[in-house]
């Protein structure tokens, strides 16, 4: 069974800093590309950052460039995406996505709202 279970949201302060985690299970963790997207009310979901299978080059929207980093531990199957100096418009449900190949796995998200 596949799941992909975020954790690590939260209520922060404009300026403050959260790191999300995401644990996959159920397929070869090592094999996907890892991706966070966002969405925030109102609004489509975004993609936010990728990593590929190996760990490689990464891509960033141009919104969160400088202030969010994207990684992964294969050995733990969990991929993390690291924010610093949160806005409030980073406030949104932030989701977990595995891909490879037509295979697509979402996690359910976890919510992040900044503000004072």
């Amino acid at each position: 069974q596949v799941q992909l279970v975020e954790s690590g949201g939260g209520l922060v302060e404009p300026g403050g800093s959260l790191r999300l985690s995401c644990v996959a299970s159920g397929f070869t963790f090592s094999n996907y590309a890892m991706k966070w997207y966002r969405q925030a009310p109102g609004k489509e979901r975004e993609l936010v950052a990728a990593m590929p299978s190996d760990g490689g080059s990464t891509n960033y929207a141009d919104s969160v460039k400088g202030r969010f980093t994207i990684s992964r531990d294969n050995a733990k199957r969990t991929v993390y995406l690291e924010m610093n100096s949160l806005k409030p418009e980073d406030t949104a449900v932030y989701y977990c996505n595995a891909r490879f190949y037509a295979r697509n796995y979402w996690g359910k998200g976890t919510l992040v709202t900044v503000s004072s």
